[in-house]
């Protein structure tokens, strides 16, 4: 019977047994990532990229010679549209234009690829060429013209590149820190130059068959902006699927280039605009509308496409609407605002106004009036200084207050001609029942024989009054004698 030492020794035995098993496919899978390593290296190491056949392999393959073949032939045959009754699909016409499509992609990309070779190459003669001519294929021809001459001005760049850029790239080069190129280095470069310039020629064949096809395959998208615009354009999309799928913003881009202004005024120059710039209809809009129009340009042909894509309208009406829609709007575009119309005068109001007045506005406005005695402190005289509430200007002004006097501050305070009015109108009132009676009088006498009697009672005062004017003011009146009892 194994007691709990034993198994515990095999136990440690069978671990020490797993950790050799581990050890030995850790040295087993390091030795193979070393070959691979050694493997990718020497792979590398294989890729000369000073030559220029390991870095440009496309006119070698088959495909590309199999297609151009193609093309060649289907050039010289001319358009054939007896095939115009199958599915677009199975059209093997249709299926050469899609991969001619596929191959001017590619040919672009070979193109690229060339143009660092020869950028590689020669900028140890002229580093500052390639900022000066940025488009590939320019670049080609201008380093072919050049070759190893120092002196620009020996070297005719005439056609090759714009009279600005030209004198641009001739100052430059006679201020270069390049030296000449050995005679192996610039003949692989020219060589280089050749193939890129090959490759833009079958490019151009391609989009020739492309276009000579495009009122079959892109009827309503031919009818917007051309034939040729249209095989470009679906050219560098990489076909009529892929052109449909793109938004109306990247159709915009298509084909467009970097433009190196030198220095220049950037006014006349077009930017982030492409193959849509050589359409007719943009050479035909004013320059102040031409970009609204390549927008309008861009959306419509995206919508063309995806009809062109679903052979929704093999006849191309709905490009020929659409195109019409679009030469209204550009005419719309230009048409001058309308002019303003005179604005009549608005009939006068020959009713007064209503103004607000009577008493209560007048004891308003002379409540709230200017006083004499704040005009009088709200005026200085020349040339004599205003008492103020602290003295020697500080505090508040007194103005004209205690001028005219003995200096103090005395305002003559008049009565306001309501007040005036007032007492005047109260004065002429006559308070009472009538004339200089008393209102306490009565007409009502209580007599010991017949109780109530209705007198007169002016009537005493009248006798009153006769008497004593009889007696004392009376012209006629004389002394009474009375006599002693």
């Amino acid at each position: 019977m194994a007691t709990l030492a034993d198994s515990f020794l095999a136990d440690l035995d069978e671990l020490s047994d797993n950790d050799a098993d581990l050890v030995e496919e850790d040295d087993v899978d390091a030795g193979n990532m070393e070959e691979d390593v050694d493997g990718d290296m020497a792979d590398i190491e294989a890729l000369n990229y000073d030559d220029l056949d390991s870095v440009s392999k496309l006119q070698k393959t088959q495909r590309y010679n199999d297609i151009m073949q193609k093309v060649e032939d289907a050039l010289e045959k001319g358009s054939d549209i007896s095939n115009q009754g199958m599915v677009l699909e199975d059209d093997p016409e249709y299926q050469l234009i899609v991969e001619c499509n596929a191959l001017s992609v590619d040919i672009e990309n070979e193109i690229i690829i060339i143009h660092n070779f020869i950028r590689d190459k020669y900028r140890l003669k002229f580093p500052e060429l390639e900022s000066l001519v940025h488009h590939p294929i320019d670049y080609a021809r201008v380093v072919k013209k050049i070759g190893n001459e120092m002196d620009l001005t020996l070297v005719d760049l005439e056609g090759l590149l714009p009279s600005a850029i030209i004198m641009v790239v001739s100052v430059t080069a006679s201020t270069t820190s390049g030296k000449p190129l050995p005679e192996e280095v610039l003949q692989k470069t020219i060589d280089a130059c050749d193939r890129a310039l090959a490759l833009d020629s079958a490019k151009k064949k391609v989009l020739d068959f492309v276009e000579s096809r495009m009122g079959y395959i892109a009827p309503n998208l031919s009818a917007i902006v051309g034939s040729a615009v249209a095989a470009k354009l679906m050219g560098t999309a990489g076909g009529l699927s892929a052109l449909a799928k793109m938004p109306a913003c990247n159709v915009q881009l298509l084909g467009a280039k970097k433009k190196n202004l030198a220095g220049f005024s950037t006014a006349t120059s077009q930017f982030r605009v492409g193959y849509i710039e050589q359409t007719e209809v943009f050479q035909t809009t004013p320059p102040a509308l031409r970009m609204r129009a390549c927008r309008l340009l861009a959306a419509k042909s995206t919508l063309a496409a995806r009809v062109d894509s679903t052979r929704g309208d093999p006849s191309g009406r709905t490009g020929r609407a659409l195109r019409e829609e679009i030469h209204k709007k550009i005419e719309k575009w230009q048409e001058p605002p309308p002019a303003k119309q005179p604005k009549p005068l608005p009939v006068p109001d020959s009713e007064p106004k209503k103004k607000r007045g009577g008493r209560r506005l007048r004891k308003m406005k002379e409540r709230y009036a200017v006083t004499d005695m704040r005009k009088l402190a709200n005026r200085m005289q020349f040339g004599v200084p205003e008492e103020s509430s602290l003295g020697d200007g500080l505090g508040e002004g007194y103005g004209m207050l205690g001028q005219a006097g003995s200096g103090k501050l005395r305002v003559s305070i008049g009565q306001s001609k309501l007040a005036a009015k007032v007492a005047k109108k109260f004065k002429e009132k006559n308070y009472g029942s009538s004339g200089a009676t008393s209102g306490l009088t009565s007409s009502l006498a209580f007599t010991p024989v017949q109780g109530i009697e209705l007198t007169n009672p002016q009537a005493h005062a009248h006798q009153l009054g006769s008497g004593t004017q009889s007696t004392y003011f009376s012209e006629t009146g004389t002394f009474s004698k009375i006599k002693r009892t």
